[in-house]
């Protein structure tokens, strides 16, 4: 590598705006979300969690889009991949795995909904729903308020390939669009919904081609480089916040496991796919640039793997052991009081 190429790469994230200490943030929070999706996938197969959905390979898009946002005043509107947004907005794994084992501490629904369905009033992300591309419109609806309130606030909503096949997105995008609303749309665009390959979804070039019919800005970024899905997000809330209206991002990653702990991918994609995938492991290609920038050496990506292992088997040990909830706890929120 010539001096020139070196300068390149330690200009890279500073010329973003981003801190040193930012950047170790990011990879740190990435490994996070991957180290608890390991230790949900392993206690499912020991049958300790009875069902989970995997974040492995979104974690640089769902880490990079959230660390361009305000989490004092900015929304989340999240879908089940996104455990590194929710993280990045104050999700600690002891309250990951509340959830995952459904216990009365759970932050998300007090152990009444399934893993993946983030929602917590204090980190200001809005409770999902199992059916999906709900949180789009709700997205849409919490821009309209803050509009109508006069607050300076941006809601982000992320949601899978799939989901912009539904009607839900199509008449958010449009009403957001007409209204010039403070909202941006995040696609995980990870090529299968569930089992449905991309080219048998839709008949455009990219998911992002579709903000052309809604009258904003569509940008299509590589997920696996936080840092270029933090620079895209960067520039849509700047256009959300000048009233200059919504922006679709696709961020165009590959999911490293199957679609939820129930599925058996083997019968709709090749193993030899999933390995080449496996090659741009966001968490790897990150590791790569730290340690080209002179930010991280094996000891300390040794010390950070470390520490969240640690952390992550204290939140198993209390999760495992929290109060289950109380039967009648079931009707809570469900009718009035």
């Amino acid at each position: 590598m010539n001096r020139t190429e070196t300068v390149q790469i330690e200009n890279r994230h500073r010329a973003l705006g981003l801190s040193d200490e930012q950047v170790l943030a990011m990879y740190q929070n990435m490994v996070l979300a991957r180290k608890v999706d390991e230790r949900m996938w392993l206690l499912n197969r020991a049958g300790k969690l009875p069902f989970l959905v995997s974040c492995q390979g979104h974690e640089a898009a769902g880490v990079g889009a959230a660390f361009a946002l305000d989490k004092k005043k900015d929304f989340l509107c999240p879908y089940y991949r996104d455990m590194g947004m929710a993280i990045v907005f104050g999700m600690t794994a002891k309250e990951l795995m509340l959830s995952a084992f459904a216990k009365a501490e759970d932050p998300n629904s007090g152990g009444r909904q399934m893993p993946g369905h983030y929602g917590s009033t204090k980190y200001n992300i809005f409770s999902g729903s199992s059916v999906v591309t709900t949180q789009v419109p709700h997205a849409v609806g919490i821009a309209l308020a803050g509009r109508m309130r006069g607050e300076d606030l941006v809601v982000l909503t992320a949601f899978g390939e799939g989901s912009s096949n539904q009607g839900e997105f199509h008449e958010a995008a449009n009403f957001a669009g007409v209204h010039k609303l403070p909202v941006i749309f995040f696609c995980e665009n990870n090529k299968y919904a569930i089992s449905v390959p991309l080219e048998r979804q839709v008949a455009c070039e990219s998911i992002a081609d579709r903000a052309k019919g809604y009258g904003f800005t569509g940008v299509t970024v590589d997920g696996n480089d936080p840092l270029e899905v933090y620079k895209v997000m960067k520039e849509a809330v700047e256009r959300a916040k000048a009233d200059d209206g919504p922006t679709l991002i696709e961020a165009v990653v590959y999911r490293l496991m199957p679609h939820s702990s129930d599925d058996d991918d083997r019968t709709y994609r090749s193993r030899e796919e999933v390995e080449e995938a496996k090659k741009k492991d966001p968490l790897v290609s990150f590791s790569t640039y730290l340690k080209e920038v002179g930010l991280l050496d094996e000891n300390k990506e040794k010390e950070i793997h470390d520490w969240i292992v640690k952390e992550v088997d204290e939140a198993t040990e209390y999760a495992e052991n929290a109060p289950t909830p109380a039967p009648e706890d079931t009707l809570r929120h469900v009718y009035a009081e």
